[in-house]
């Protein structure tokens, strides 16, 4: 089975704390995030927004990406970011819906199989 992970960049309403992380589930990171938001930071800097992403197939790239974009500016994250997203537009929306899309594939699949 191949691992994937994922590098990411999180932010809050403001866009004033960008913060960096690695993780293997993109979206029970960003549920955890939403669910608790004054775990980590201050009450202002709620952590919600996943506005960059990267997903790599070991461990070790991800860890090493990570630790790259960790040493980052916050003037290089912010051209990172802009680069693909340049409204800062939270992309769990986007994660959302294709884990939609996926999930209601594997069912019909099932279904098919099923029927035969």
């Amino acid at each position: 089975m191949k691992t994937r992970k994922f590098v990411y960049l999180v932010t809050d309403r403001n866009r004033s704390c960008i913060h960096v992380g690695m993780s293997s589930d993109l979206m029970k990171t960003m549920s955890f995030y939403r669910q608790m938001p004054n775990l980590f930071f201050d009450a202002g800097q709620q952590l919600t927004r996943l506005v960059y992403f990267e997903e790599l197939n070991s461990e070790t790239l991800a860890m090493e990406r990570f630790k790259l974009i960790s040493k980052f500016t916050r003037i290089q994250k912010d051209r990172m970011i802009r680069s693909v997203n340049p409204d800062w537009i939270d992309l769990t929306i986007g994660l959302d819906f294709e884990q939609i899309l996926v999930s209601g594939i594997q069912t019909m699949n099932t279904a098919v199989r099923n029927l035969s």
